[in-house]
C-alpha cells in the first residue's frame, strides 16, 4: 500500500500545473471584475460529442483495461462490482484538475451470499492524467497508475490478478462510428520489470448500449485474458455491465480455486458537482 500511495503522488506531482504567480491585492474600495473563463477546449470537444458516446458520461475504463478518457474537471463517479465468491468492489473516482483524475478503490471477499470467511482489503489508488486529446492523425492519449488486483485469494494471501501498476494508454475511433480501441501497455510491478499489453475494443449502439471486449494481461499467451460484457445506460449518467471474464479458461489456480470464467456485474454512476 504504501509503494501505491508513493507512486500516485509522483504521478499527481507529474500532472498537476504548478502554481500561478501571486497577484497584489486590489484596494479596498475597489471591487473585483468577474470572468466567466472559457471552456477548455478537451471539455468543449466532449460537451459537443465529437469524444465519447453522445451525451453518455465519459468512458474511463472498459471491464478490466482502461481508456484514455477522464472525468471532467469537478467531475465524479461511483462503481460497483459484484464479483465470484460474493465478492464486493467500490470505486470512486474524481476530475481534481481539468485532464487528471483521482481515484480509490477497496474489495470485500465474501460479503455477499452465505460464506462466512468476510475479508476486506485494503484501499488502492488509482491515478490517470491525459495529456493529449487527440486529432483527426494521433490517438487521445494518457498514463496512469492503478493498484487494484482482482480475485483475492486468502489462502495465497495476493490476487490471482495482478494490479495493472503503471499504464500507458491510447483511444482512437477505427474508421466506424462508435467503434473504438483502446490499446494500452503496462507494468505491474518493478520486482519482474515485465510489460503486459491490453487490446480492448468497445462498440456503442445509438448511445444506449455498448459492447466491450478485450484481450489482457498480453504477456505469454496462457496468462492473458479473454473479456467480454454488455454495456447498458440506463441514463446518459447511470449504466449496468454485464460480463464474463477469462472466457476460454480452465484449470485451477494454487489454492485449488477454479481459474474457469467469471461473470461479473457492474453498476456506475457519474456526475458532477
Amino acid at each position: 500500500m504504501r509503494a501505491s500511495a508513493l507512486a500516485a503522488v509522483l504521478l499527481v506531482l507529474t500532472c498537476t500545473p504548478g502554481r500561478a504567480s501571486e497577484v497584489p491585492e486590489a484596494p479596498a474600495d475597489v471591487k473585483p471584475v468577474k470572468i466567466k473563463p472559457k471552456m477548455p477546449a478537451f471539455q468543449k470537444q466532449s460537451s459537443e460529442g465529437h469524444e465519447g458516446a453522445g451525451l453518455n458520461a465519459p468512458e474511463t475504463s472498459i471491464i478490466d483495461a482502461p481508456t484514455a478518457a477522464v472525468l471532467d474537471y469537478g467531475g465524479y463517479s461511483s462503481q460497483t462490482r459484484v464479483y465470484s465468491h460474493g465478492g464486493l468492489m467500490e470505486y470512486a473516482s474524481f476530475g481534481v484538475y481539468p485532464r487528471l483524475n483521482l481515484g480509490a478503490s477497496f474489495a470485500i471477499n465474501g460479503l455477499i451470499g452465505n460464506d462466512t470467511m468476510v475479508r476486506a482489503r485494503p484501499p488502492e489508488v488509482q491515478v490517470k492524467c491525459r495529456f493529449y486529446d487527440g486529432d483527426r492523425y494521433l490517438p487521445a492519449l494518457g498514463v496512469g497508475f492503478d493498484g487494484q488486483g482482482f480475485d483475492y485469494s486468502p489462502t495465497e494471501k495476493k490476487f490471482h490478478d495482478r494490479q495493472r501498476g503503471f499504464y500507458a494508454v491510447a483511444t482512437e475511433e477505427l474508421g466506424v462510428p462508435g467503434l473504438q480501441a483502446h490499446p494500452s501497455f503496462n507494468i505491474s510491478d518493478f520486482d519482474s520489470n515485465s510489460i503486459f499489453g491490453s487490446i480492448p475494443l468497445s462498440y456503442t449502439i445509438h448511445d444506449k448500449a455498448m459492447v466491450l471486449f478485450e484481450w489482457d494481461n498480453i504477456n505469454n499467451f496462457g496468462n492473458s485474458r479473454v473479456d467480454a460484457g454488455l454495456r447498458v445506460y440506463l441514463t446518459p449518467k447511470l449504466r449496468v455491465d454485464f460480463a464474463v471474464r477469462r472466457i476460454g479458461q480452465g484449470g485451477f489456480f494454487a489454492d485449488n480455486s477454479s481459474r474457469g470464467p467469471e461473470r461479473i456485474v457492474q453498476l456506475k454512476y457519474s456526475g458532477s458537482f
